[in-house]
């Protein structure tokens, strides 16, 4: 089997150095290229401890056109996987993406230009396998339930509130749900947003602090009973399995698929 060259967007940022390592170590794909905007040499070494080196550039089009990726795996911003997938689908490359904060507008566009260009593009607010059994499970659950609360906690340099998994397993919930939860409306709040914000009568909240790299929790309530479900990430490390799975199911794929169940073939529970 021919190996899949990969190139990462955001290189030198924790993630990307994970995924380099993570394409390293597996015999099915092999690392060619960098891309990041903090780029400030020509190459970058390779985490595996080989002194082996790829070609890094600030320019998406420049690592594209000079190490030929099949695919490309993104971990950036909403921002960042948007103009990746401008630059990489009209040369024929693929792009799996982790970011998130990606807008609805841009998902718009990153599906017209997969679809135009006939190329494969995985975005997934989660690659942890069990954060999207969560979701997943959650989506199911919600049928038996009339109350939901998402608590989510990160590391403190998180820039985004709620995170992007939280918003995913909430819009399960309503989904599985099939209609508004019912919610708590406190007669007296006094701390202002104490209870959270709110999707479709979902409670979420968020906490940043040190020590923690990520952690989410469902709990749902009903008459004389609660359910909680939790998954908690201890290191990068986890989201790598569901990385390389999204990297080789990427090649066999046109068009844009959201979401890494749909990469693993879950069956969405119907309300």
């Amino acid at each position: 089997m021919t190996q899949i060259r990969v190139a990462v967007n955001g290189a030198l940022g924790r993630m990307g150095m994970t995924v380099l390592g993570a394409v390293c170590a597996n015999p099915d794909t092999l690392p060619v290229g960098g891309v990041d905007v903090k780029a400030r040499s020509a190459s970058i070494q390779l985490p595996d401890g080989s002194g082996r080196s790829v070609p890094l550039s600030s320019d998406m089009t420049e690592i594209v056109k000079s190490a030929s990726p099949d695919v490309v795996v993104d971990f950036t911003n909403g921002e960042g996987v948007l103009a990746a997938v401008r630059k990489a689908a009209p040369s024929g490359v693929r792009v799996v993406s982790g970011s998130t904060g990606v807008t609805a507008q841009a998902l718009d566009e990153i599906r017209a230009l997969a679809a135009k260009h006939r190329v494969g593009v995985i975005s997934a607010s989660n690659f942890a396998l069990g954060a999207v059994l969560l979701m997943h499970l959650s989506r199911i659950a919600a049928r038996y339930f009339d109350y939901a609360d998402v608590v989510e906690a990160h590391h403190e340099t998180k820039i985004d509130s709620p995170s992007g998994t939280a918003l995913s397993i909430a819009r399960a919930i309503a989904e599985g749900h099939g209609k508004p939860l019912s919610v708590n409306i406190p007669e007296k709040e006094t701390l202002a947003g104490t209870r959270g914000g709110t999707h479709e009568g979902i409670s979420v909240h968020s906490a940043r602090m040190p020590g923690r790299l990520a952690r989410h929790e469902v709990t749902f309530g009903t008459q004389g009973q609660t359910l909680v479900l939790t998954h908690d990430t201890i290191n990068r490390d986890c989201y790598m399995p569901g990385v390389m799975l999204a990297v080789k199911h990427v090649m066999t794929v046109d068009g844009l698929v959201v979401g890494l169940d749909n990469v693993l073939g879950l069956t969405r529970a119907k309300p």
